[in-house]
């Protein structure tokens, strides 16, 4: 048996992966604001420097796998946006640099990072606003939101969701995780019938805004189907599994872009495409 830790473990998709964990004889520590084994907030510095030192702590220097579950949803307020930001994204880069010895020295850990299908299905994402996360910069990634209104929450979460998932995509395949033995991979749920998701459905602009949404298997997912794919993702079957990111949406990805993935290398990048072929080095 394992020992895991999970982010946003109190509630929704965090809890369901708790609860597999645990039914299948794993320890588990769980962080969350309230009724969690470590408590802290994801969206300080302090915060964040508090879980990583407390899991790391009560794991004893090794974790066979860690699940970021932890996250928030757009809401009104620029003060949304910046929280958005510092729990979707640095609350979870910033906790697995500081996990990544403790992972590394069980030698087979797996990470599953919580993305979601608003990295492909939501439109007019700022890039500037992906690319000022990806650097940590809070302050310039809500600068970049100003002209969005009462939209730049939404925009957040999308811009957060793109920069966890290029993280996780790039990191992955370097020499500290992947040649390190750590498996790094992202999950892209879509509506999952979660405490948030019942929020919305419960005011009447949002239900009929969520219901519209093409989902061509028709309803809203389950948070223990969402959780069974996690434990998959942290087990043996996903040695060979690194840098994906695995949406579970119900097909709403697939059908808004069909079309887009996979598509051939162009011959405009076939000299970048090589020179990454002559770099590579087995682990």
């Amino acid at each position: 048996m394992g020992t895991y830790a999970v982010t946003g473990s109190a509630s929704g998709m965090g809890a369901a992966v708790v609860g597999r964990l645990v039914g299948d004889g794993h320890t588990v520590i769980g962080v969350d604001l309230k009724e969690a084994d470590v408590v802290a907030d994801l969206a300080t510095p302090d915060g964040r420097r508090t879980a990583a030192a407390a899991v790391l702590a009560r794991a004893g220097g090794t974790l066979d796998g860690a699940v970021l579950a932890a996250g928030l949803g757009p809401a009104p307020g620029r003060e949304r946006s910046r929280l958005i930001a510092e729990v979707n994204y640095l609350g979870v880069v910033e906790l697995l640099e500081a996990w990544r010895p403790a992972l590394a020295a069980a030698e087979r850990a797996k990470v599953v990072v919580f993305s979601s299908n608003a990295t492909t299905t939501m439109p007019m994402v700022p890039r500037r606003t992906v690319r000022a996360l990806l650097d940590r910069d809070v302050a310039r990634a809500l600068g970049t939101l100003d002209r969005f209104g009462r939209m730049a929450p939404s925009f957040a979460y999308g811009a957060s969701k793109i920069a966890v998932s290029q993280w996780v995509r790039r990191e992955a395949v370097t020499r500290e995780w992947a040649g390190a033995g750590i498996r790094l991979n992202a999950i892209a749920p879509g509506a999952i019938r979660t405490p948030l998701l019942e929020q919305q459905l419960a005011t009447p602009t949002e239900a009929r805004r969520i219901r519209a949404f093409p989902v061509p298997v028709g309803g809203f997912g389950d948070p223990d189907q969402l959780a069974a794919w996690v434990v998959l993702m942290l087990s043996d079957a996903a040695d060979f599994l690194c840098g994906s990111v695995v949406f579970v949406d119900g097909g709403s990805d697939a059908w808004f872009r069909a079309g887009d993935w996979p598509r051939p290398v162009p011959a405009v990048r076939l000299r970048r495409y090589l020179a990454r072929m002559k770099e590579f080095r087995a682990y």
